[in-house]
């Protein structure tokens, strides 16, 4: 008899909203307000970074001026402007991919964004009733690619996370899923795919939302 997973935890950044480049636009904005030059590799260290995490790096890797809870207020408040302005598109095939995963088992939201813009993208997916767990990484100790709020999704769930499917789509997150023990299908996206290495690792990789199947995620645990 075919096993079914026991729930289905989704990325949001990058897996369900095409938002990690309006993340590093505002980012090297206020870099370009404070006068400071951006430096290589700093897009791809901060993607799955909790809060605090991405924070610290902007003032002390980047060299934005202040602390870090004014770098972290002055980025979110820009992403929840881009936000109400209709600025963060849905990635295609999202909204009727939730839908039917929803068909198959419990599903939660890990993601590093704070819960605030969380809330935002449910809202602008339209899916918020459909999603039982959400977690934000600022919530927990680590971000991502430590397993810290995949793990902390699967406890809220009652889910053993062995048995249940991370969506993804960055190097870290495809990490932080992995190191939860759960299995992954990653979604490479336009805007810094996963590193080839990490993605050889995941259990099942997919263009687009369109190929994330019922079919699919039953056939993990087959």
């Amino acid at each position: 008899m075919e096993a079914l997973p026991q729930a289905i935890v989704f990325d949001m950044d990058g897996t369900l909203t095409d938002s990690e480049e309006e993340w590093d636009v505002i980012r090297r904005g206020l870099a370009e307000e404070d006068g400071v030059p951006w430096p290589d590799g700093a897009t791809q260290a901060m993607m799955g970074m909790s809060t605090p995490e991405w924070s610290t790096y902007l003032v002390e890797s980047v060299g934005l001026r202040g602390t870090p809870e004014e770098a972290a207020q002055r980025t979110i408040g820009g992403m929840a402007d881009a936000y109400h302005a209709g600025r963060i598109p849905l990635l295609p095939g999202a909204v009727d991919a939730v839908h039917r995963m929803a068909e198959v088992a419990p599903l939660g939201v890990a993601s590093s964004s704070p819960r605030v813009l969380i809330d935002a993208g449910l809202e602008l997916l339209g899916v918020r009733d459909l999603v039982g767990v959400i977690v934000s990484t600022e919530e927990v100790e680590r971000g991502k690619p430590h397993p810290d709020g995949f793990l902390a999704a699967c406890e809220q769930l009652g889910v053993d996370p062995a048995s249940t499917v991370a969506i993804e789509d960055s190097t870290n997150g495809i990490k932080s899923a992995l190191a939860a023990g759960m299995k992954v299908v990653a979604v490479p996206p336009r805007f810094h795919p996963p590193a080839a290495d990490v993605l050889e690792r995941a259990h099942a990789v997919v263009d687009n939302l369109d190929a994330l199947t019922v079919d699919l995620v039953r056939g993990l645990f087959s």
